[in-house]
């Protein structure tokens, strides 16, 4: 039988129930309606947006957080030298969050491929992302390398205090984050 979820562009009065979400699922902190915000501005494009919802009828049961390219900074976490694509043609997977009941079902690469053909309108050739290497099962890792992801670079300790997330509680190691994230790059 073929599950099907409504898939939509987020909205602002979405915000609420995608920190809520996102919170549970990554750690207290890791999302507020004001970060949100910041992020979404991001996912904008002209009349685009290359960021989408997924509803099992009236409940919120992923997301994904894609930025538009040109719309995103480069940090100390970035090697654009060995991406390969000129980096004002990579878009950024910022975040993909399905509620724990419902992931493994395909879900996350259903929002990704919406997000890559919304993404692919507004002149993206690649999109990278930072996967966070301990989640569980490194689910995060495996998805992304059958989406045809390739590691650039693993960095150490990509959250310990990050000041994009000032008030984040990591949800295996608590305020002091030790999680690595690989630097991967998926040509579209």
């Amino acid at each position: 039988m073929t599950e099907s979820f409504k898939i939509k562009h987020l909205e602002p009065t979405e915000y609420q129930a995608v920190c809520t979400l996102g919170n549970w699922v990554h750690g207290e902190g890791y999302l507020s309606k004001q970060t949100l915000h910041e992020m979404h501005k991001k996912s904008l494009y002209k009349d685009l947006n290359a960021s989408y919802v997924m509803y099992d009828g009236d409940v919120l049961i992923g997301f994904r957080i894609s930025y538009a390219p040109g719309c995103w900074p480069l940090d100390k976490w970035c090697t654009p030298n060995l991406w390969g694509v000129d980096q004002s043609e990579v878009a950024y997977f910022k975040c993909n969050t399905i509620h724990p009941d419902y992931q493994g079902r395909g879900l996350g690469g259903q929002l990704l491929k919406q997000s890559i053909t919304t993404l692919k309108s507004m002149g993206a050739k690649a999109g990278l992302s930072h996967i966070w290497m301990q989640s569980p099962g490194n689910a995060s890792f495996k998805y992304f390398t059958k989406a045809g992801g390739k590691l650039i670079k693993t960095h150490a300790r990509r959250w310990y205090h990050d000041d994009s997330l000032p008030d984040y509680i990591c949800i295996l190691c608590g305020e002091d984050c030790y999680c690595d994230a690989s630097e991967m790059l998926l040509q579209f």
